[in-house]
């Protein structure tokens, strides 16, 4: 439901344009001044506003800047003195989205309202990020545990709760989560995502939450938050996990109140959100363990879905690996190529440690690496069974533990804290190790 905000002196006029408005399916709150006007775009982020050019401080074009300042892609609506036309293109010049003359013609105001949400909608369409021009189905194959999985998503999609995906790394869980927006009555509205792992707790806190000028290091003007930006949409967060004890605390509030505060901000706005969270880790487990707040991991949890590694679901492999590879020879502008029999056998076969995003990159290398009419075992490059070198003899415990080490590396995108979670060790004993193996260290993506 779209929130109007209607500002106006005189009560009778007000309740009349509220109470329309409310009849026709929106949202309304009210205002009789600068201050109430302010204060609500602050606290309850209207979707549009109605103002009268009239208010006892001054006129709409006085407080009309300070409207924008707080959100500068807020669309206003001025209510002009009938008969007034070059007042009404003032306002225009002034900076307001429409006008319309007084007194209200009702569904008039309905058409230009409904207008001004349409633009709106599709600038913040249009501000989206792009994305890779690959297959974004997260149920390819016919395994009993992806059919599980989609029927879970599809009831999930139209439940609109708290949705917690579970998977190892690369599994897909930004794929689930887009298509859970996609699927869902948010649809038209923004994704907003963000992972969690790699930032500092200041960067995340003001990622999430924006930050007013001065309220955060490096901030210089007003920006919104996560939260802000994905209002009326899906906010997904990736690796949730990484929170520290006092972001769990205010994304509990965000769930429960709906309402965020920015860093250096003394007021709260209100959000209407639909939250996807993702992690590889346990959370029940670290909620046993209090390094995870166990109130927010039930808030969090009213849905959870868990995406099996393929390893889990090795019928399924050729089926994402032909989707894949006719994807990325479209993406890369070579001809589709199927796989050689000898080459599904190997995919199928491989354990996949780094699961769909492994097996993506393996294959859009041999697309790079093939010359002839299929994609072969050779193309694909498929390293040796953890326990041999190429020519099939027992590796040394040394070239095991590098190897092994090497691999979570990789799995984690050069991130050396998850990779030493992932492979049980402290993360200083990690840096140890490769500074005595000479293992080089990539910056993490």
């Amino acid at each position: 439901m779209k929130r109007i905000l209607v500002v106006e002196e005189e009560s009778a006029a007000r309740y009349g344009v509220r109470d329309f408005l409310r009849a026709k399916g929106l949202e309304v709150n009210e205002a009789d001044s600068w201050a109430s006007a302010e204060e609500a775009v602050r606290s309850s982020a209207p979707d549009a506003v109605v103002l009268d050019y009239r208010l006892p401080e001054g006129d709409a074009l006085a407080l009309l800047p300070r409207l924008k300042a707080v959100d500068p892609d807020l669309p206003v609506l001025i209510l002009t003195p009938q008969g007034s036309f070059e007042l009404a293109a003032k306002t225009i010049q002034g900076g307001a989205d429409q006008f319309l003359p007084k007194p209200v013609e009702l569904d008039a105001l309905q058409v230009l309202l409904q207008r001004l949400l349409e633009t709106k909608r599709a600038r913040q369409q249009a501000a989206r990020r792009p994305r890779r021009g690959l297959s974004r189905n997260p149920f390819l194959g016919t395994s009993a545990a992806v059919r599980q999985l989609e029927s879970d998503s599809h009831a999930a999609a139209e439940a609109q709760r708290p949705v917690l995906i579970i998977g190892e790394t690369g599994s897909g869980k930004g794929v689930l989560a887009e298509w859970l927006h996609h699927s869902g009555p948010r649809a038209e509205e923004a994704f907003a995502d963000l992972h969690c792992a790699g930032l500092t707790a200041d960067r995340l806190d003001a990622e999430l939450f924006g930050h007013e000028p001065g309220g955060f290091e490096g901030g210089v003007g007003p920006r919104p938050g996560l939260f802000e930006v994905g209002h009326h949409g899906t906010v997904f967060l990736d690796e949730v996990a990484e929170m520290n004890a006092d972001l769990q605390a205010k994304l509990l509030r965000v769930i429960e109140d709906q309402k965020v505060r920015r860093l250096g901000d003394s007021r709260d706005r209100y959000v209407n959100i639909h939250l996807v969270a993702a992690t590889h880790e346990d959370l029940e487990s670290l909620a046993r363990q209090k390094r995870f707040r166990e109130d927010l991991y039930y808030r969090l949890g009213v849905i959870k879905l868990r995406i099996p590694s393929l390893r889990e679901r090795t019928e399924d492999v050729r089926v994402i690996a032909r989707s894949l590879s006719e994807a990325l020879s479209r993406e890369l502008g070579r001809p589709n190529r199927d796989f050689e029999p000898d080459a599904l056998e190997a995919l199928a076969s491989y354990s996949w440690p780094g699961n769909v995003r492994e097996l993506r990159n393996t294959i859009e290398r041999a697309i790079l690496r093939a010359d002839g009419s299929t994609l072969t075992r050779q193309h694909l490059a498929l390293e040796a069974p953890p326990s041999q070198t190429a020519d099939g003899s027992l590796m040394t415990l040394a070239e095991m533990e590098r190897l092994h080490i090497e691999r979570a590396l990789q799995v984690e995108n050069g991130h050396v804290e998850r990779a030493a979670k992932r492979l049980g060790v402290p993360r200083s004993t990690l840096y140890q190790r490769l500074r005595q193996m000479g293992i080089p260290l990539r910056r993490a993506h």
